[in-house]
């Protein structure tokens, strides 16, 4: 009790003396405010009296400057004036002047006058004697010529009379004969380059003389297989047009639309095992005018040297390449051949039998790593067929399923039974009629009863009527059930079978979605891929079955 009575009286003198504070700093802020108003008061009449002060400077100013400019003016005008009574006798002495100039020229003129007019006549008398002169000689020589034509004209008929008792056919002499030679045009399928093709098309077109119109039918001509296709897209009264064709095509077999996918392949280049420093100079230069076709040459010089320095395997030829700098592929393709053969020179004893060392490790991992990458390419191909838009189609083609015009029978939204031979077989009911994915028998008895399911590895039906919706776990000593089943996976189901087996194994590795981006930043450097080409017994039997069993087309679809 004693120290709560302690603590409030303590309280209480606290709470008088913050009282005390308060009142203080009320009397210090109305003292303020005060000093405040008066101060206020002060600097307002300082400011009116300031203000007072300067209109009166004002006024002041104003009059001298008023009683300046008019004395100024008045000697302004009185200089004029003088300036203009000396310019008037000046105008006054000139016209003078030009009135005797005036009448002295006018003199002179007579006199010339008189001299050119007698020098006409003399000339007429001499011209006139000179053009008879003329006239005779001319007359003469029209004689001359008569004659002359009259004989010609005799012997021209005289040669013509010998042609008309000629028979008329007579061989014609091969030394007066001149045959244009022609190039034969080549042909193009859609396999190969189209850029490459067109070069060579202008090339021919040129040498044999073509127009537009002789270009595109000679262009039409040499279409084969799916290039030929293009055509349906085109209508018939435009396939004359050179430029519609050459664009359809452009639009279907050009690079223009790949250049995000050339400079990611560019970025990810690497020599290969065994693969020369020549070669990979080539391929990078193809790629660079693939992906940087509009830059200038200077620049495409520039980047092709750093892009084929980041693809050179050995490690000591890169970083010297890298460090001299330089700034055309052709001198940094010298150099890195100038070191690699002294490299291996150095190595070369002349005592010591030389023993050639596999790197095996290092194959493995570039076998892994181009696996890797041949499969993102699969998986870029079908997402880019699925984003590419439809060719510009005739309007007058006819579908073969529903017999209507606008589409094909690949496009047709028609649920109809499509037109086929009416010989066909069901391999499920063995009729006649229709194919195995439109058997409507429910019947499977006719099914050979030792078919497997892939997904339960269970007998007596097929993995699309399999009821079972839990995924199977693969062991290490049963990855996937059997052999075959790998082979018969779709692209994407192989995949995510292998990133599952990288988790399982501790080996992940996030490739996926990087490798989709296709934008211009390096997101898959050396060091990540080296990462994810770990040296695993578990994981390398996986790798090859994929790579043996990826490109077996599937049987149960």
């Amino acid at each position: 009790m004693a120290e709560n009575t302690d603590l409030l009286a303590l309280l209480a003198e606290m709470k008088k003396a913050m009282e005390k504070g308060q009142e203080e700093m009320r009397k210090g802020q109305e003292e303020m405010k005060d000093r405040m108003e008066k101060g206020q008061a002060e600097m307002k009449d300082r400011m009116e009296k300031g203000q007072e002060e300067m209109r009166k400077g004002q006024e002041e100013m104003k009059n001298q400057i008023q009683s300046h400019v008019e004395s100024k003016v008045g000697e302004i005008k009185d200089h004029v004036n003088s300036c203009i009574e000396k310019i008037e006798e000046d105008v006054q002495s000139v016209k003078r002047e030009i009135g005797e100039v005036k009448g002295e020229v006018e003199r002179k003129i007579e006199e010339v006058k008189d001299k050119v007019q007698s020098q006409i006549e003399e000339v007429e008398d001499k011209v006139q004697g000179k053009i008879e002169e003329v006239e005779d000689k001319v007359q003469g020589k029209i004689e001359e010529v008569k004659e002359k034509v009259q004989v010609k004209i005799g012997d021209i008929e005289k040669r013509l009379s010998e042609l008309e008792d000629r028979p008329i056919n007579f061989p014609a002499n091969p030394d007066l004969t001149y045959s244009r030679p022609t190039i034969k045009s080549l042909t193009f399928d859609g396999q190969t380059s189209w850029t490459v093709f067109k070069t060579q098309f202008d090339v021919v077109s040129s040498a044999n003389g073509w127009n537009n119109r002789v270009k595109a039918s000679q262009l039409v001509a040499s279409l084969r297989g799916s290039a030929a296709e293009v055509l349906q897209g085109i209508p018939s009264d435009k396939l004359t047009d050179l430029t519609i064709i050459e664009n359809a095509l452009e639009a279907r077999f050009g690079d223009s639309h790949l250049t995000q996918f050339y400079r990611t392949e560019l970025k990810t280049r690497r020599q290969k095992p065994g693969e020369s420093l020549q070669a990979l100079a080539a391929d990078v230069k193809r790629l660079m005018s693939l992906a940087y076709a509009e830059c200038p040459m200077d620049v495409q010089e520039s980047l092709a040297v750093q892009f084929f320095a980041d693809a050179i395997r050995d490690e000591d030829t890169q970083l010297r390449t890298r460090l001299m700098d330089f700034t055309d592929l052709k001198s940094a393709l010298a150099y890195s051949m100038k070191c690699e053969t002294s490299k291996i020179a150095s190595k070369v004893s002349m005592h010591a039998r030389p023993i050639r060392i596999e790197d095996n490790a290092g194959k493995r991992k570039d076998e892994k790593f181009e696996s890797l990458l041949g499969a993102l390419e699969k998986f870029l191909e079908i997402l880019a067929a699925g984003k590419k838009s439809a060719p510009r189609r005739n309007p007058n083609v006819t579908c073969w399923r529903c017999y209507k015009r606008g589409h094909v029978q690949l496009e047709c939204p028609s649920d109809s039974a499509p037109r086929r031979n009416p010989n066909v077989i069901c391999w499920i009911c063995y009729k006649k009629g229709h194919v195995q994915r439109e058997c409507p028998s429910d019947n499977a008895s006719r099914r050979n009863p030792n078919a497997t399911c892939w997904k339960c590895n269970k007998k007596g039906h097929l993995q699309n009527e399999c009821q079972q919706i839990t995924s199977i776990n693969h062991h290490k000593e049963t990855r996937h059930g059997s052999d075959k089943a790998l082979s018969r996976r779709s692209f994407v189901e192989r995949y995510e079978h292998d990133m599952n087996s990288d988790k399982k194994f501790g080996t992940e590795t996030d490739i996926s979605v990087r490798a989709l981006r296709m934008t211009t930043e390096d997101t898959w450097p050396v060091s990540e891929i080296q990462k994810a080409q770990l040296e695993d017994p578990d994981i390398r039997p996986i790798l090859e079955k994929k790579l043996k069993l990826a490109d077996r087309p599937s049987r149960q679809e």
